[in-house]
């Protein structure tokens, strides 16, 4: 595949960990959104949703990592990034607009600080992948 400018693949090695707990955090995300807009959508609309589009970035880094997509993975590692920390700063700045919390709220807070922490090692792992 040299010929094609592909020198090293992302979901080779330790890509192979990373892409499994961006399926694990697709799951997790995923479902807990779903549940919380099926039963309390009134609630917390907007935490709701965030928690929702996080879980559609997950699957999108999943998927990406896993085809090879860097350029993808790239874009979506940034967005889940400012997610991560936009979110996170809002909800320790305005805790009224998040009366529930997010997967992004107070920066993963409530997942052990991994969704910060994710995306850093998603983007030092494409990089050293060049």
């Amino acid at each position: 595949m040299a010929g094609r400018g592909v020198t090293t693949s992302i979901g080779t090695g330790p890509g192979r960990a990373l892409i499994a707990v961006y399926g694990l955090f697709s799951l997790a995300a995923g479902s807990r959104a779903a549940v919380q807009i099926a039963t309390r959508f009134g609630e917390a609309p907007l935490a709701y949703s965030l928690s929702a589009f996080a879980a559609a970035v997950y699957i999108l880094l999943t998927v990406a990592l896993w085809r090879g997509a860097r350029r993808l993975a790239l874009v979506a590692l940034g967005i889940e990034l400012a997610g991560v920390l936009v979110v996170g700063t809002l909800s320790l700045l305005d805790q009224a607009a998040f009366p529930d919390e997010t997967v992004w709220s107070v920066y993963g807070k409530g997942y052990l600080f991994i969704p910060l922490v994710l995306p850093l090692v998603g983007l030092f792992w494409l990089r050293r992948r060049r």
